[in-house]
Formats: structure tokens, sequence, C-alpha cells
């Protein structure tokens, strides 16, 4: 099992700026995907933003334009959350997860903890 520690989450002002960060620990064997997902109190987990491992990117329709996800592509694959220009209903709990394939095994989901973010003045 892959584990997955998110950290930058925390109290912005409508309008401001944070930056989400997930680092892995663990080896991980052919990603496939890695993503940000919310939650906000009452509701479902969402789709935020994803990143495909050709780079390939996709985001919700509410935060395309605001957010941006990136990864470093280094031994760490650390994957990024660039939340700009935020807006209270971006209040959530953000997850980050990858899709990954162990040897001969068949792909596989590992979630972080979660990072609660904020926004209000």
């Amino acid at each position: 099992q892959v584990e997955l520690v998110e950290s930058g989450g925390g109290l912005a002002q409508p309008g401001g700026s944070l930056r989400l960060s997930c680092a892995p620990s663990g080896t991980i064997f052919r990603i496939r995907n890695m993503g940000w997902y919310r939650q906000a109190p009452g509701k479902e987990r969402t789709l935020v933003a994803t990143m495909s491992s050709e780079s390939t990117t996709n985001y919700a329709d509410s935060v395309k334009g605001r957010f941006t996800i990136s990864r470093d592509n280094s031994a760490k694959n650390t994957l990024y959350l660039e939340m700009n220009n935020l807006k209270p209903e971006d209040t959530a709990v953000y997850y980050c997860n990858v899709v990954h394939q162990p040897p001969f095994s068949l792909p596989r989901t590992d979630w972080g903890q979660g990072t609660q973010v904020t926004v209000s003045s």
C-alpha cells in the first residue's frame, strides 16, 4: 500500500491562493493517474483535477482557469494543486489519490487522508 501525505491546506480569503502538495511514500510502480478530489460538508466527493501518466490533465468546470495540477516527475512523484482566485464554494476537504499498478497485480487506487481548505473573509 502506498501512503499519500497531503499538506498546504488552511484558511484563505476570497481571491486568495493556496498550494496543496501530495507526497507519496514507498515505492510506486507504473503510475497511471494522479488526482485531486474534494468533499464539502454533506456532499459527495467530486473530482477537482487529474493528471495521467502522459501528463494529460483534466479539470472540473468549476475550477478551470483558477486551479493548476502539476507533478514532480522525479522519483518523489509529488503532486501539486495550485489554487488561485479562491471562492467560498471551494471550501472542502481536499484528497489526493494515485492509481498505480504493482508488478503482477491489477491497478489499485490509494487515497490520502485529506487536507482542509477553508475560504472565508
